[in-house]
């Protein structure tokens, strides 16, 4: 038996008594089920002065003093962005028109030496 106590089993720490920071305690029943239920409702936010609300999986400017204003510039930069793509759309339908173009010129480019190059070699064998 050891002199001093067996230095390999310490002596068990007694539990901590916590107590709870929280407030949510004291809440009355219905109060926590308000706070605290499942119906959350939706999930808003402040930017920039600008209200938005999640609804339908995107973020929707609520009406305010100058949502007029706004949406009616964001109709107009829709209208001008869409007309932008179709001009890139014809652009591009143009583009790949031209390089079609340019292909079928210079198959018929290579084609037509081809000929005049055996046209040649008939003729110079002629003579």
């Amino acid at each position: 038996m050891p002199l001093f106590g067996n230095i390999f089993s310490p002596k068990k720490t007694p539990p901590r008594k916590s107590a709870s920071l929280s407030n949510l305690q004291t809440l009355d029943r219905s109060i926590r089920d308000v706070e605290l239920g499942l119906n959350y409702g939706t999930p808003t936010m402040n930017l920039a002065g600008q209200s938005l609300k999640f609804e339908k999986g995107q973020w929707i400017a609520e009406a305010g003093i100058s949502g007029g204003v706004e949406q009616r510039e964001m109709q107009r930069l829709r209208r001008r962005n869409q007309q932008l793509e179709e001009e890139n759309n014809l652009l591009r339908l143009k583009v790949d028109i031209l390089l079609d173009m340019l292909s079928e010129t210079t198959a018929e480019c290579h084609l037509m030496e081809k000929e005049l190059d055996e046209l040649k070699s008939i003729s110079r064998r002629r003579k």
